[in-house]
Parts: C-alpha cells; structure tokens; sequence
C-alpha cells in the first residue's frame, strides 16, 4: 500500500528516522509495536492537519519542550492547538516534549534529537543552564530557530522570548499584596519551582525590589526547588512555617497550590493575601473558591501565536518590519472565574 503522505512528512511527525519509517510502511523487518503505533498516530495528526488547513502554503513543524507541571503544560498545549490551525501564511504543526521534571541528561537528549532529525523551530520552557544554553546554541548555528517561553536564556543562543516581562510581573503582585496585607507587619512566603528558571528568579527579584520599597514592614522569605510538585513543594512549605512564625502571606511563583494550602491548614496557619501565576485550571478552581486572593496571568494564545510567528518571520514568510506584541500582565480576580 502506497503511504499517504510523503515517508519524510511521516518521519517528522513521528519523531523517528526516515528508514525505520519506511521498514515499517514497506513490510521490510519487524518494526516494534510501540513503533507501529507511533508511525499510526502520526499519520493520523498529518490527516488531521491537512483537512483542518487545507493547506494552502508551506507547512512547518515546531517543538515545544517544557518541564513544567503538567497543570501548565496542558494549558500551553491548549493554547497552541488553538492558535495553529488560523496561522497563516504557513501551515504549523507542532510536536510536544513534556514533563514535570527532567534530568538535565535527558533534556539535552531531547534537544539533541530534534537537532538530529531536523525542526523548523524550537519553543522552550526548560531550566536556565550552561549546558542548556550550549545546546540551545547549537540548535541555532544549525539553523534551526530557539523561542523561549515565560523564562529566558541568554540573549545570544535564542531568536527571542515570549510572555509576560516577569521583573514587572512580581513587582506588581508586590504593590497589590503590599496594600492588601495592611500596615501589620509580617512575612511574605515565596515559592519557586527551581531557582534554575531565569523568569522565577527576575519575578522574585521584582518582587522583593518593590516590596522593600512599598512596604519595608513586611519581609520575605523564599523557599525553592519543590518544582511545584505537590509533595515537594508541601514539605518545603511545612519546613518554612515551623520555622518562621511571622509568614502570613503567600505569592506562589512556580505553583504547586493545593499543596500550599494544605500546608497552612495542617499547621494551622492563616493566609492574608494568596497571590499566584497562571489562570490554568487548577487556579481557576482556587480562585473561584476563594482560596487564592488573585492570579497574575497573560493570555497564553498570545504567547502560542507570538513564538509561531517568530520562527515564520526566521524563514522569512513574513515582512522585514514584522514585529511582536509583548504580553501584557494582568490580574484575575474571583469574580472573573465565578
């Protein structure tokens, strides 16, 4: 049987090489069944694509690598799915490499791989490392464009970033919290997944820059590395409270909510002013229910259509003076999500 896309289409989509691609079609060798159903599934997305489309131009396949909670990373998924198939002028599909963790071996594995087998762009969330940013370089020098997405790597080994400016992110949270809290004073607890994400880090730093000038009564206390993974993140949480008793604030920076929250009613412990990132649906949930006071977010499909047009304007099927819209923070209430 005749394939019904070109073997190299497949083989993009699939993530495997073009030769075990066509062993598999062409009844050549024995093909593992994990194989088979990799091959099955990506010819099914191609039909997928090409009736959604229609295409009617070039078609370009990205990579989107995020080790972040799967929380988030259905919500960037979500994001993208909707905004690929309006794209226009190129058809745009786009292969996911997620997880909530990645040991730096595999993540650099991962890159390597794409590098290999060839993408016309690349949209990374992952940590900000030497041998991340090595790699990312790499990418680039082979031609192959790197967008990050809601935290950054040096400016020298990507095309450019998308999201929201996080330095002003946090110093916003800061001047609401710093209001709502009162003239009492206090701790504010921070929460980062890991301190290896640069967008984390520039948050955090906008946030204590501008809370010690607004509110020089409340102080801050940062605890890091719970990768907002529910049973990290509610150890770390626990550790921070026993030992300091002045905490009665929370800004949530790298997620992990629900455990946050169970921490502080285990203890017993009260929360004035909850502030966290993101409108994915666990937030939503919180926030509805009150139990987050507000949530700084940006609008997702923005972020999807923004790295998307920055890898078409790297091939050139935009215009010279093409230009991107940053992403503006803003500020989700109760009442929004009710």
């Amino acid at each position: 049987m005749r394939p019904p896309f070109p073997l190299k289409e497949i083989a993009l989509q699939s993530g495997l090489s073009l030769a075990t691609v066509d062993r598999a079609l062409h009844g050549r060798s024995h093909v593992a069944k994990a194989t088979g159903l990799r091959i099955e599934a990506a010819i099914a997305e191609l039909e997928r694509q090409y009736a959604q489309a229609r295409i009617a131009g070039r078609r370009l396949v990205i990579d989107v690598v995020m080790e972040t909670p799967q929380r988030f990373s259905n919500a960037v998924r979500a994001a993208f799915e909707a905004e690929l198939p309006a794209l226009r002028p190129a058809s745009l599909s786009a292969r996911f490499h997620v997880a909530d963790t990645f040991a730096e071996r595999d993540l650099l594995a991962i890159l390597a791989r794409i590098r290999r087998r060839g993408s016309h762009g690349v949209v990374l969330k992952v940590p900000s490392t030497p041998a991340v940013a090595d790699m990312a370089g790499g990418l680039m020098q082979s031609g192959i464009p790197v967008v990050t997405l809601v935290t950054d790597l040096p400016a020298p080994v990507r095309l450019g970033y998308v999201g929201m400016d996080n330095r002003v992110a946090g110093a916003t949270v800061a001047y609401l919290l710093a209001r709502m809290a009162g003239p009492a004073g206090g701790k504010v607890l921070l929460t980062l997944s890991s301190a290896r994400f640069a967008g984390e880090e520039e948050r955090e730093r906008g946030f204590c820059d501008a809370l010690q000038r607004d509110a020089p009564h409340l102080g801050a206390v940062t605890v890091s590395e719970g990768f907002g993974v529910d049973r990290t993140t509610e150890q770390q949480v626990k550790a921070a409270l026993a030992a300091e008793p002045e905490i009665r604030a929370v800004y949530s920076i790298g997620g992990g909510n629900r455990a946050i929250l169970r921490a502080f009613a285990q203890e017993n412990r009260k929360i004035d002013v909850f502030a966290a990132h993101d409108l994915d649906a666990e937030n939503r949930t919180l926030l509805a229910g009150g139990q987050l006071t507000f949530v700084i977010h940006h609008d997702l499909r923005q972020d999807a259509r923004s790295a998307c047009q920055m890898v078409m304007a790297h091939h050139r099927m935009l215009p010279k003076d093409f230009r991107i819209a940053p992403s503006r923070v803003a500020i989700a209430t109760p009442h929004e999500v009710m």
